[in-house]
């Protein structure tokens, strides 16, 4: 396949471009500044093309130029702002509104003046669902969507958005509502790479948030395989839950990330208290694509410890 991938620079997408160069598919990709992020590129970073476009900013003519002569069989939709700090309190702040929603927009506009049409998969998240309990956590493609942070709010948009125009113009795209994931390169303002960064640097205590916070947790290369298994299988206008489908509390996080590199560190929550987000039912793209995720958490742990402690001696 043919495919261009915005966001490329950033977590999923370096993995996604990784994932893609070695199932033998041909690929540009976009990003903010248009160079990888010092000591995060991956595999081949060398032979990609990459180039800048913020989706937050009009469609850069050199991005529709090159797509044009390019001809991609497939968009992967990963550019956005996906810290939900970042993106306002219960409603979208207009820097979310305008990467998250126009810039979605944007990419459906790309696609409908290609020809042929490329299918679409937007990356959206499962902060589109309702609150959930610790005593009914899993929530399928048809649970309720009622958000309550500006986040989650603009990726529902996103997804509405996606979806109509895909019914109205007659092109393929598919939502992928993608739960929370990790591994090497993340940033380390998500929790893993947080910790796992303090455990190589010597902190002892570890400051965490909470260990008493249940989520459902996937290995970025099992999400990013899904990514390409959903273009490949899954349904137009159809709507996705990519996640482990297991309820993992933070303590056994920690707990693995001190057996795997120091038991005698200690733990200080900083924000302290039970928190429970969502728990996939992943049963539609198994079903659909085959797909379920092979990459354990203990993996994932040693992985991204190499990682943090591969930056460590470098700096």
């Amino acid at each position: 396949m043919r495919a261009f991938i915005t966001g490329i620079t950033g977590f999923a997408g370096s993995h996604l471009y990784e994932h893609l160069i070695e199932c033998g598919d041909e690929v540009f990709g976009c990003s903010r500044n248009g160079v990888w992020r010092a000591g995060f590129s991956p595999e081949h970073a060398e032979d990609a093309t990459i180039l800048e476009w913020d989706v937050a900013q009009p469609l850069a003519s050199e991005v529709k130029r090159y797509a044009a002569e390019f001809r991609p069989d497939c968009i992967y939709h990963l550019a956005a702002m996906s810290v939900p700090a970042d993106c306002g309190g219960t409603e979208p702040s207009a820097e979310a509104l305008a990467a998250n929603v126009e810039g979605t927009r944007a990419v459906v506009d790309l696609a409908l003046s290609l020809e042929p049409r490329p299918r679409v998969l937007l990356v959206s998240s499962c902060y589109v669902y309702s609150g959930v309990t610790s005593y009914d956590p899993t929530v399928h493609e048809e649970s309720a969507t009622e958000p309550g942070g500006g986040y989650g709010k603009s990726k529902l948009l996103a997804e509405q958005l996606l979806l109509e125009a895909a019914a109205d113009a007659g092109f393929e795209g598919v939502v992928a509502r993608v739960f929370q994931h990790t591994g090497p390169r993340q940033s380390p303002r998500m929790i893993v790479p947080e910790w796992a960064r303090q455990f190589v640097r010597g902190a002892n205590p570890i400051e965490v948030g909470s260990l008493d916070t249940y989520l459902d947790l996937t290995d970025v290369r099992d999400v990013v395989r899904a990514y390409r298994r959903l273009m490949e299988c899954g349904e137009s206008r159809h709507i996705y839950n990519v996640g482990s489908g297991v309820c993992l509390q933070s303590r056994s996080i920690f707990e693995k990330l001190r057996a795997a590199h120091d038991p005698g560190r200690q733990a200080k929550e900083v924000a302290p208290g039970h928190r429970q987000h969502p728990i996939a039912d992943i049963s539609k793209i198994s079903d659909h694509t085959g797909w379920k995720p092979t990459i354990d958490l203990d993996r994932t742990l040693t992985d991204t410890l190499a990682f943090w402690q591969n930056q460590e001696n470098q700096d």
